[in-house]
């Protein structure tokens, strides 16, 4: 059972970029899934607020993909600020257990500067 990511990298202030998680060992269409991501010095947050990720959600400059056929999420983040400056994890939660048996992945660092 894993989460993988992928796609972050360092990127200058405005651009683009797009992350991927690909699950294993489980189907996501079982669980609750979502993008967290930690600051420097910050706690871990959940990207734009989004508990779950339907098949298509866009939020500002955040754009949600989900592929349950696939068993992939994608995190796309365009005009890339500072302060979106994070560690970007996907993470899985069943629906009918406890946060302590959430799946995570290992993590992206996502660095937005000039």
């Amino acid at each position: 059972v894993q989460l993988v990511e992928s796609g972050g990298g360092l990127v200058q202030p405005g651009g683009s970029l797009t992350l991927s998680c690909v699950a294993s060992g489980f189907s996501i269409r079982d669980y609750y899934m979502r993008w967290v991501r930690q600051a420097p010095g910050k706690e871990r947050e959940l990207v734009e607020g989004v508990s779950n990720i339907g098949d298509e959600y866009v939020s500002g400059r955040f754009s949600f993909l989900r592929d349950n056929g696939k068993n992939t999420l994608s995190l796309h983040i365009s005009d890339l600020k500072p302060e979106d400056t994070a560690v970007y994890y996907c993470n899985a939660r069943n629906p009918a257990g406890p946060a302590s048996n959430d799946i995570w992945g290992q993590g992206t660092q996502v660095t937005v500067s000039s």
